[in-house]
């Protein structure tokens, strides 16, 4: 099946109004033709009928002049002008030869027979002169007429030629992408229906959903035009490695299609894959080099899927899971995707109706020091309790919030909840993790600023805790919304620290001032012969920078003494105390109050 666009034959229709014009025009045309040759006729009628009864008139009178006994061959001029004025005749005269000319004639006859004269007189023809003279306006009516038919046809053809125009763009704007020349989501659903409807027994037909990754980075590093040149080179690469018989069309945004007919599961799956491949090399784009992946999601008929939208809605739900757990490579789709697709349009739904139920929770988890004795802060975490589900945990349904631009407002709940709650420890510092979205809100820093007015606390209380994630997206965004944050007073901890790329840059790049050593590195304490080194190396390299160390994780004595051996100065963990509601950090406080007070 071709990648190449037909276009549609010449258009059939003609515009009814243009085509009325032309045709009355002609019509009018033809009548005036014809009534102007029936007018001349009975004009020519008239006057040859006039001429006849005057004739007619003459010969009568003619009769009773000979029946009177007069003869006719010396008649008085007086009887001449009688017989004008009966006849009706013009210039009657009384000829003894005949005359040559126009004038007409009529002889006269004796008793006997003979001719003994001959009456001519002018031909009248008044109505066929009178015509003759109308002839130059009949003619230029004609003439106006045949010159308003030309026009009406011209513009018949004028208009049938911007019908065909506007018809063949039509088809185009609803088979082919315009940017990038390849069939459209419309007619990528004709080429899959036909595809299938053409498949033999044996063949698997092969539905492949291609999305570009970093194409918005392309944008916004280099413009968007350099992103659509980047669009029109990838589309021409993707017509030129299509396998045969395969077809190739965008159908959404950065999301294009691949359908292929193969003889087996295995053969299609090894032809996306090296498409894949292909796709994913560097472009060549304004004399600097582009890359973009791709990330591609599959499923066969009829193994996967008998129709049509079952195997576009099965390869879109492959693309999802390939998305977030296979990035920038193939995946086809599995019965479990549909399932987790249901669960988190479930989770989805009920979260949006837990934010406007207000139904989440806030726990608090304490914060204490190296010695465990003394409680000094607590980290304030999301807790969802579905009320038919039960508690389900943030590592689910945080992700499904990313997804579903849900962050933003998650966030907002946290911050607003753990501020409110502060009041009730005056002495403690509170700990919130902000997610990339909310560092590149541009309304973040007015919403901190107003949210510490209105509850009282005074900004040194509050700790914002940022992974390596907020900073990789965008660092200059990042760095300029984090120091705004810094100068209210905030405090800023780099969480999970030595879990990422490039954490030794950004501690040099950003002003923390609490470094939080991930759980990663401390579980290992007491069991594994380098875990030691390695929490010494990140203290040492923190204390050296000036920065506060927070071990987390921390679940048993041997690694709390290790850590404090370290050098490590706050810690949190099961050890101390699992994250509760504000109730149970109420209690928590109130049994550590006394012993503090009795040492």
């Amino acid at each position: 099946m071709s990648l190449v666009a037909t276009y549609p034959p010449a258009p059939a229709r003609r515009l009814a109004t243009p085509r009325l014009i032309a045709t009355l025009a002609l019509f009018a045309l033809c009548a005036a033709f014809f009534c102007a040759i029936a007018g001349m006729v009975l004009v020519r009628q008239a006057d040859d009928r006039q001429e006849l009864e005057r004739r007619a008139a003459l010969l009568g009178a003619i009769a009773d002049i000979r029946i009177s006994g007069t003869d006719v061959s010396a008649l008085d001029p007086q009887i001449v002008r009688g017989l004008e004025r009966t006849a009706g005749l013009k210039d009657l005269r009384f000829e003894s030869e005949p005359v040559a000319g126009d004038r007409e004639i009529q002889s006269v006859l004796d008793r006997q027979g003979r001719i003994v004269g001959w009456f001519s007189w002018e031909p009248d023809r008044s109505m066929s002169q009178a015509l003759g003279k109308l002839r130059p306006l009949l003619l230029i009516t004609g003439l106006c007429l045949i010159g308003f038919a030309g026009v009406a046809l011209w513009q018949v053809r004028r208009a049938l030629r911007d019908l065909g125009t506007s018809e063949r763009l039509a088809w185009t704007l609803a088979h082919e992408d315009m940017l990038t020349g390849l069939p459209s989501h419309r007619k990528m659903i004709e080429l899959i229906d036909a595809q299938l409807a053409a498949r033999t027994h044996g063949e698997v037909v092969t539905l492949g959903f291609v999305d570009l990754d970093g194409l918005n980075d392309v944008n916004d590093a280099l413009g968007h035009h350099t992103g659509d040149q980047l669009l029109v080179a990838w589309a021409q690469r993707l017509k030129d490695v299509l396998p045969a018989g395969a077809a190739g069309g965008r159908f959404d945004g950065d999301e294009f299609a691949v359908v292929m007919t193969s003889p087996d599961a295995q053969a299609a799956e090894a032809g996306m894959t090296a498409l894949a491949q292909a796709l994913a090399r560097p472009f060549w784009i304004n004399d600097q080099a582009v890359q973009v992946g791709c990330t591609v999601g599959l499923a066969h008929a009829p193994i996967d899927a008998q129709s049509r939208d079952e195997l576009t809605r099965r390869a879109d739900l492959a693309l999802r899971a390939a998305k977030r757990k296979n990035r920038g490579g193939v995946l086809r789709f599995k019965a479990a995707m549909g399932v987790e697709f249901g669960d988190r349009r479930f989770i989805e739904r009920e979260l949006k109706r837990a934010l406007a139920d207000n139904t989440l929770d806030v726990h608090y988890q304490p914060i204490v020091t190296a010695d465990g004795a003394t409680i000094i802060g607590a980290e304030a975490l999301l807790r969802w309790n579905h009320p038919v589900r039960g508690a389900i945990p943030p590592a689910t349904f945080v992700p499904v919030a990313e997804q579903a631009g849900l962050m933003g407002k998650l966030g907002a709940f946290v911050m607003r909840r753990a501020l409110t709650d502060a009041k009730r420890w005056p002495n403690l510092s509170i700990a919130v993790n902000l997610s990339p979205l909310q560092v590149r809100d541009p309304a973040l820093v007015d919403f901190v600023t107003d949210l510490l007015a209105e509850t009282g606390i005074a900004a040194s209380r509050l700790v914002l805790e940022v992974t390596e994630g907020v900073l990789i997206d965008n660092p200059d965004e990042a760095k300029s919304r984090l120091d705004a944050l810094h100068a209210l007073g905030a405090k800023l901890a780099l969480d999970d620290f030595g879990t990422g790329y490039s954490s030794l840059t950004y501690l040099q790049r950003f002003r923390f001032d609490i470094l939080k050593i991930d759980r990663g590195f401390v579980a290992p304490l007491g069991r594994e012969p380098n875990s030691q080194a390695m929490v010494q190396a990140i203290v040492t390299l923190g204390r050296a920078l000036g920065l506060t160390m927070l071990a987390e994780g921390i679940e048993t004595e041997e690694q709390r003494v290790l850590l404090r051996l370290a050098g490590c100065e706050e810690m949190q963990g099961y050890l101390f105390a699992r994250p509760g509601p504000r109730e149970a950090l109420d209690r928590l406080l109130a049994d550590t109050r006394p012993a503090a007070q009795a040492g």
